[in-house]
């Protein structure tokens, strides 16, 4: 028998309804408050209050930078790259990180990216 296919959650009120469905609490909550407890309505609110955000697609022009930085083997990134990896970064994952010295952090972004191009390469 095929599994059914796992519906991605679209924001917290998703997780939520799956959490209390896989320890049971659903059932007793319809069973204490009734089969309208107000849970749907609580699901959509708390969606739309914390939606899960899906990553961007890379511009043409973002790809190509990415492609001819990553390569480089070097021990520090110089401001001017920094901030352009930031840019990219930021609008691909809707995020707010700013310039900053923290090497793990840096790296980390770098990371994400490296999956990103990857991506993108395979999606050619």
């Amino acid at each position: 028998m095929a599994r059914p296919k796992k519906i991605q959650a679209k924001g917290l009120g998703d997780t939520v309804e799956s959490v209390l469905k896989a320890t049971g609490i659903d059932k007793v909550a319809k069973f204490l408050l009734g089969e309208d407890c107000g849970c749907d309505a609580r699901k959509e609110k708390l969606n739309a209050l914390f939606p899960y955000k899906k990553p961007l697609c890379l511009t043409e022009t973002e790809y190509e930078w990415l492609k001819a930085w990553l390569p480089k083997k070097i021990n520090r990134v110089i401001p001017s790259d920094q901030v352009q990896i930031l840019a990219i970064y930021n609008r691909i994952f809707h995020q707010r990180n700013e310039y900053s010295t923290c090497g793990t952090c840096l790296a980390s972004v770098i990371d994400e990216l490296k999956v990103v191009v990857k991506t993108y390469e395979d999606a050619e």
